[in-house]
């Protein structure tokens, strides 16, 4: 993601109006806290679900749409809606989809029967879909070259600070005065991300035209596929899994309730130290990175049944895999705008497209292995799929590939063919904005 910049604007100029790094960076927060709060919305229900399921009287699985409709719909909802909304300042889009989230959040707060819960879940789905795919690219855009980097991982970080903070927090208050007032709260903190995107965020224009026929045009990349099959086969080993670690807890590890949250945060504060390194090398080494990322999952994943039957085995291996999870999300987003720099909100949309629709495929696969055998057997051919990915990966670096721009790993081996022959010019993703527009 941070290696875009020198490829998609001229340096020092980044098409917005020329403001100070503070401004900047409050601009990168105000996303960060946006996502915040996306993330924390959608992965809100595993902590309630009990609660909710029981208001109304539903099943478990019932309850559990909750969680698989809003990432389909967001790997929908991404393409079309950064593609219908190409003509709008990015600022305005990012406020409209804050302020669909806040709704979400009250309906579901004031909701009288189980489905619109449900129809809260479609609006919270809507804006991941569109919110990821414009926020997601914005770092390059709002701060110097230079830091570009760090305000990629900053962005990043609301994926694990909304599993660590986000979710426990509202399952605490939850607990405290009812699920309902946990919605509340959140769409209370959703108008306050609003109100600060409305003075910190400056109105970037439609970068690179986001058109159908740009879209069309990335998937003639070898780099583009790569990023879509890398991503694929480390989200769904990891979803696949994660998803299903508290039964492993439970039934392996012979974990107590009290244990399991412990386990789960310290997991998280893995999590957000492992987006932070990953953030701060996968500019230079996004394939050694992303690959290490899957390596490590693999790893754990395989190790679990055997070492996880102890809770210190447990704790250790945890603790990996939230580092190496961690440096996952950062290294897709940037692969994906490294194989196609100079269209980098299409980039986004593929990234948030491809993230979310593996999120939920991973969940649903692992729920139908872990019924017809075991926790146990689950993270086996997590391990296996996460093993896929590492090759995959090395796959890359040994057809010597380098990025459309030119540019290579400091690690990969020099190739004088320069791009692959696959791989769409600059001038074939414009030449398909321009005609678009």
């Amino acid at each position: 993601m941070a290696s875009t910049t020198t490829a998609t604007t001229p340096s020092g100029d980044t098409g917005l109006p020329t403001r100070s790094p503070l401004i900047g960076w409050l601009a990168v927060a105000s996303v960060m806290l946006g996502l915040f709060s996306i993330v924390t919305t959608e992965i809100l229900p595993i902590g309630l679900l009990t609660s909710i399921g029981s208001s109304f009287t539903i099943s478990d699985g019932m309850a559990g749409l909750m969680m698989t409709m809003p990432g389909l719909l967001a790997a929908v909802s991404a393409p079309l809606l950064t593609v219908a909304t190409a003509r709008f300042d990015r600022r305005l889009m990012l406020c409209v989809f804050m302020a669909l989230l806040a709704m979400a959040n009250f309906l579901a707060a004031a909701a009288s029967n189980y489905w619109l819960i449900l129809v809260s879940r479609i609006m919270v789905g809507i804006t991941i879909g569109g919110f990821w795919s414009i926020g997601a690219g914005l770092a390059e855009r709002l701060v110097p070259a230079e830091s570009v980097g760090r305000a990629t991982a900053v962005i990043f970080s609301a994926v694990p600070l909304g599993s660590v903070l986000g979710v426990p927090a509202g399952t605490f208050i939850g607990d405290l005065a009812g699920w309902r007032v946990t919605f509340v709260v959140m769409g209370a903190l959703t108008i306050g991300v609003l109100i600060m995107l409305l003075l910190a965020m400056p109105a970037p224009p439609p970068a690179g035209g986001t058109r159908l026929s740009v879209l069309r045009a990335m998937f003639r990349g070898v780099n583009t596929r790569f990023a879509l099959l890398l991503t694929f086969l480390v989200v769904l080993a990891h979803f696949g899994t994660y998803t299903y670690v508290t039964p492993f807890l439970e039934q392996v590890t012979h974990t107590s309730s009290q244990q399991i949250t412990l386990f789960l945060l310290i997991y998280g504060v893995a999590g957000i130290a492992g987006n932070f390194l990953g953030g701060a090398m996968v500019t230079r080494r996004p394939r050694a990175v992303f690959g290490l990322a899957a390596g490590l999952i693999a790893v754990v994943t395989l190790l679990l049944p055997i070492l996880g039957r102890s809770a210190i085995g447990a704790v250790a291996l945890l603790i990996v895999w939230g580092v190496a999870y961690g440096a996952v999300p950062v290294s897709s987003q940037t692969w994906f705008a490294k194989a196609t720099p100079h269209a980098p909100e299409a980039a986004s949309v593929l990234f948030t497209a491809s993230f979310q629709a593996t999120f939920s495929l991973g969940a649903l696969t692992g729920g139908v292995v872990v019924d017809h055998s075991s926790p146990s057997m689950v993270m086996t051919l997590g391990g296996i799929i996460a093993a896929c990915m590492v090759l995959a990966a090395w796959a890359h670096f040994a057809r010597g590939l380098t990025w459309p721009d030119g540019g290579q790993d400091r690690d990969a081996e020099p190739n004088a063919g320069g791009d692959d022959a696959e791989s769409p010019s600059r001038g074939e993703i414009t030449s398909a904005a321009r005609q678009s527009l």
